[in-house]
C-alpha cells in the first residue's frame, strides 16, 4: 500500500452487541445516540465545535472533484475493502441483489461481481464524477449499474436488496441512525449488511499535533463500537456482531500526509484544516516526537459491524417501547377465513 505500507495493531471483538441493552444514551465522542420522537437520532457532544460540514451538497461536490486522483491514494479505503470482502463469506443465501453504497470509482463493486457472478450488483454514490469511472469497469460479461443516490434516502423499493457492502461511508452522513433505518428498509428479511467506519481512535497522531499548536482547533470524535452496535440494535438488524482494528499509515513527509486526506476528501472531516499549510512548521516540529524513523504516522480505528435484516414481526426499539411492524398481506393471510 502506499505511500510506504500499513501496519496494523490490535484488535478486539464484540459479540451479540446490544442484547438486553438500549439504545446508548450516553458516552464520548463526536456523536452521541439518543432517543427522541421515537427514533434514534444523532447529536453533537460539542456544542463550541462546529463539526465537519456534511451536507450532501458538500459532500458530492468535494467527491466530484476527485475522480481522477481518488484511485492513487486510497490506499486505506481499498485496504478496508478488501478486509471486508473476506466476510462476505457468512452470508446465508447466495445474494441476488447487492449494493455497494458510498462505491466510489467501483473498485469494490467489480470485485463484488467476480465474486457474486449470477448477482446484480448496483454501485451508488453522491458524486456523478466517481459513477462515470464506475461505469467505465462495467462490461458485456460483468456489469455493473451506477446510481446517483444518497444513502440516507436510497432509490430502491423496500426489502428489494439481499447484501447491502458499506465501506468506510457512515461517517460521511449527518444523521448515521437514519442511514441505519434506511438500510433496514431497503434490505429482505435475513439479508446481509457489511459496513466499516472510523471509530474514536481515528486520527490521534494528528489530534495531539494540533493540539500543541492550537487548542481551539477540535478534531472530530467518531462512535465507538458498542454505540455503533446500539445503533444497529435500535434500527432492527439481528445479530449484529461488531470488531475493531488499529490501522496505520506512514507517511514520507507531512506534505504527502496532507495531499492523501485532500485527495480522498478526508480532510473535510477535520474542521479548520485549510490552516494546515499556514502551520506546516509548527505541526511538522509537533509530529517529530511521534516519528517512526523519518515516517510520518497516523491511524485509524475501523470499526467493522455485521448484521441480518430483521424478519417480519420483528420488534424494533425506540424511545416509546418496542414496536412490531407486519405487512397488510401478511395480517390478511393470518386472518382466519369464513
Amino acid at each position: 500500500m502506499t505511500p510506504g505500507g500499513t501496519e496494523a495493531q490490535g484488535k478486539s471483538t464484540l459479540l451479540a452487541v446490544g442484547s438486553g441493552r438500549g439504545p446508548a444514551g450516553g458516552g464520548s465522542g463526536w456523536l452521541r445516540l439518543a432517543a427522541a420522537a421515537g427514533a434514534a437520532t444523532i447529536r453533537s457532544m460539542r456544542a463550541n465545535s462546529p463539526g465537519p460540514d456534511l451536507a450532501p451538497r458538500t459532500v458530492r461536490r468535494h467527491f466530484d472533484r476527485l475522480a481522477d486522483r481518488y484511485d492513487r491514494h486510497a490506499a486505506l479505503q481499498q485496504e478496508v475493502g478488501r478486509r471486508l470482502l473476506e466476510r462476505c463469506g457468512f452470508s446465508r443465501l447466495p445474494p441476488q441483489r447487492i449494493l455497494d453504497l458510498g462505491c466510489a470509482t467501483g473498485g469494490t463493486a467489480a470485485a463484488l461481481k467476480r465474486r457474486f457472478r449470477q448477482a446484480q450488483v448496483i454501485g451508488v454514490d453522491l458524486a456523478p464524477s466517481m459513477l462515470a469511472r464506475l461505469r467505465r469497469r462495467s462490461g458485456l460479461l460483468r456489469p455493473l449499474r451506477a446510481v446517483c443516490g444518497d444513502i440516507a434516502a436510497l432509490p430502491f423499493a423496500a426489502g428489494s436488496m439481499d447484501l447491502l457492502f458499506a465501506n468506510l461511508v457512515q461517517h460521511w452522513s449527518p444523521n448515521p441512525a437514519a442511514v441505519f433505518d434506511e438500510y433496514r428498509r431497503v434490505l429482505r428479511p435475513d439479508g446481509m449488511l457489511l459496513f466499516t467506519t472510523l471509530g474514536p481512535g481515528s486520527f490521534r497522531e494528528l489530534r495531539e499535533a494540533w493540539a500543541s499548536v492550537d487548542p481551539q482547533v477540535l478534531l472530530p470524535h467518531f462512535p465507538d463500537l458498542i454505540e455503533v452496535g446500539d445503533a444497529l440494535v435500535a434500527a432492527g438488524f439481528r445479530e449484529p456482531v461488531m470488531d475493531m482494528e488499529q490501522i496505520t499509515l506512514h507517511y514520507p513527509s507531512l506534505e504527502a500526509l496532507a495531499e492523501e486526506l485532500e485527495a480522498t476528501a478526508t480532510a473535510l472531516l477535520i474542521p479548520g484544516w485549510e490552516r494546515w499549510r499556514a502551520e506546516q512548521a509548527r505541526l511538522e516540529a509537533a509530529f517529530a516526537s511521534r516519528l517512526a524513523g523519518t515516517r510520518f504516522p497516523l491511524g485509524y480505528e475501523i470499526v467493522y459491524g455485521t448484521a441480518f435484516g430483521p424478519r417480519e414481526g420483528q420488534p424494533r426499539r425506540t424511545a416509546g417501547g418496542d414496536v412490531v411492524t407486519f405487512s397488510v398481506d401478511s395480517l390478511l393471510k393470518s386472518r382466519p377465513m369464513g
